[in-house]
């Protein structure tokens, strides 16, 4: 605030500068939704490396899609993504305590009933204080608790220490009033939770535990209200990419369910990666299925759908080949790309390859994909010497018919990475005062991420002049928007488009003819 002289002297006064520097946002956090061994259910969880997912969700699982989903991604490039367990009737497995008192496994599965619980004394003794430990037989975790209290206000209590500090147990009901008998010692040296211990030195878990049968698309949508499904992603920060894959290897998600999910892109600016139908045997079958696949209208600018399906060797299957969606291999290329060339590079060419992926289902010619592109389908190809690449960009609005602006997958996810940054870095900007001096301010700081933006190449043209413009002045923002409380800011920017078709004219040089 001015500075109000009193005494005669220097006065220092700091003046803000106004920069506000705009950071974009990620670019390819993805998000799987699906069925898992285990883990927290309708709950969006982040991981960082397949290790992350194996830790968390058990890893890969012959009933889970999912987990072969999140394994291609990582197997091609992928950083970070976002995974939420869904199931259908899973129930945790049950410990009874001795003496008194139930555990339960701290998520739904067959996983919880390898658990097993030791109750032990602490020396020296106190009736009200007992030491807890779990081990998971399945991983090998083990947790060990200490001294904890049998008074329910203590914040030592029973459920208090396991559901902040426990990650295979919760307290099922009332904690116990009082504390557990303990089980019998062991001699220096022996496991207590080994199947060769001393009688009566661990408690197994119970065989109450359930995997569920196989989803359906209600556990895909689930329920906006109570945040289920794929509503559970609005308790999630950010996610770019949206991977659904199918329901299991012999069933396919329904069109109404990827509509859903594809308006649920659209209101958090994100892409849905949609895989081939299992019935698209064909490049017939595709173009008879392309127009009944789902996403429609203008929110289908945030899908893509790719095909055909890969045939990749299943290690929980002794290695025999099977058919396997391209959604999360094709999520993993997309984050690969990003890192290496930016959002505005097209996840395609010769340098998009799917790693891991021997075989495609369909070996298409250069006729067939000339038959799907103008579909807007994407083309998963095999090239001598590059394999198996994706070799399509198209939104599932890039149909020549449709002539629409976001035909391609680039410019439609560059856009999307422009409004999101430009939504973060603008929220200082709400209350200010409206005048020119806030309109300056924001030329300066939404020019200055788009300079960046254009500085790397992200941009059509040679100088900023043609590659973009910010405009925030008393043109776009008239006294009658002032007085209603609103700023408008207009933003322009010359997307690249991907050189899709090459074209390569040749002429013969006739000799000179002696005259």
């Amino acid at each position: 605030m001015p500075i109000t002289p009193t005494y005669p002297g220097v006065y220092i006064e700091e003046i803000p500068s106004g920069v506000r520097t705009i950071t974009g946002v990620a670019t390819s956090i993805t998000a799987f939704i699906g069925r898992a061994l285990r883990g927290p259910v309708n709950t969006p969880v982040t991981i960082n490396s397949f290790g992350d997912f194996e830790r968390t969700f058990g890893g890969l699982w012959v009933d889970s899609t999912m987990s072969y989903a999140v394994r291609d991604f990582y197997l091609n490039g992928g950083t970070q993504a976002l995974v939420v367990r869904i199931h259908n009737g899973a129930t945790a497995a049950t410990v009874a305590l001795p003496g008194g008192g139930t555990l339960q496994a701290s998520s739904p599965g067959l996983w919880g009933e390898r658990l097993r619980v030791r109750v032990t004394y602490p020396t020296p003794p106190d009736p009200t204080l007992y030491n807890l430990s779990i081990r998971d037989m399945g991983t090998g975790a083990e947790e060990r608790f200490l001294n904890i209290s049998t008074n329910a206000a203590s914040p030592s209590s029973l459920d208090k220490i396991l559901t902040q500090r426990s990650d295979l147990v919760r307290v099922s009901g009332a904690p116990p009033a009082a504390r557990p008998t303990d089980h019998v010692a062991v001699p220096p040296g022996t496991d207590p939770f080994s199947d060769t211990a001393p009688a009566n030195s661990f408690t197994p878990a119970g065989t109450d535990g359930d995997d569920g049968g196989a989803l359906a698309d209600a556990q895909y949508t689930g329920s906006r209200n109570d945040k289920t499904g794929i509503y559970a992603l609005l308790n999630s920060d950010l996610f770019n990419l949206l991977v659904m894959p199918p329901i299991s290897r012999t069933a396919d998600l329904a069109p109404g369910t990827l509509t859903e999910a594809t308006a649920l892109c659209v209101e958090r600016r994100a892409m849905l990666v949609v895989d081939a139908p299992l019935a698209w045997g064909t490049v017939a079958q595709a173009v008879a299925g392309i127009a009944t696949l789902g996403p429609s209208g203008l929110n289908a600018r945030n899908a893509a759908v790719y095909f055909p399906r890969l045939r990749v060797p299943d290690p929980l299957q002794q290695g025999f080949v099977d058919t396997f969606a391209p959604g999360g291999a094709v999520a993993g290329v997309i984050a690969r790309t990003d890192a290496q060339r930016g959002v505005w590079k097209a996840p395609a060419g010769i340098d998009a390859s799917l790693n891991g992926v021997p075989e495609l289902t369909v070996k298409l010619t250069d006729g067939e994909n000339g038959q799907i592109n103008p579909l807007g389908i994407n083309a998963l190809r095999a090239f001598p010497v590059f394999g198996r690449i994706v070799w399509g960009a198209r939104t599932l609005r890039g149909a020549d018919q449709a002539a629409d602006e976001y035909k391609y997958v680039p410019v439609r996810r560059l856009a999307l990475y422009i409004e999101e940054s430009l939504f973060r870095g603008t929220q200082w900007v709400v209350f200010e005062p409206n005048d020119e001096p806030l309109w300056a301010q924001i030329r300066l700081n939404v020019g200055a991420f788009m300079q960046n933006l254009f500085r790397q190449g992200a941009f059509q043209g040679t100088t900023p002049q043609a590659a973009y413009f910010v405009k925030c002045d008393k043109e776009t923002t008239t006294q009658n928007d002032i007085d209603r409380g609103v700023v408008n800011i207009l933003v322009g920017f010359a997307p690249l488009k991907p050189a899709e078709f090459v074209i390569i004219r040749i002429q013969q040089i006739a000799g000179q003819i002696a005259t």
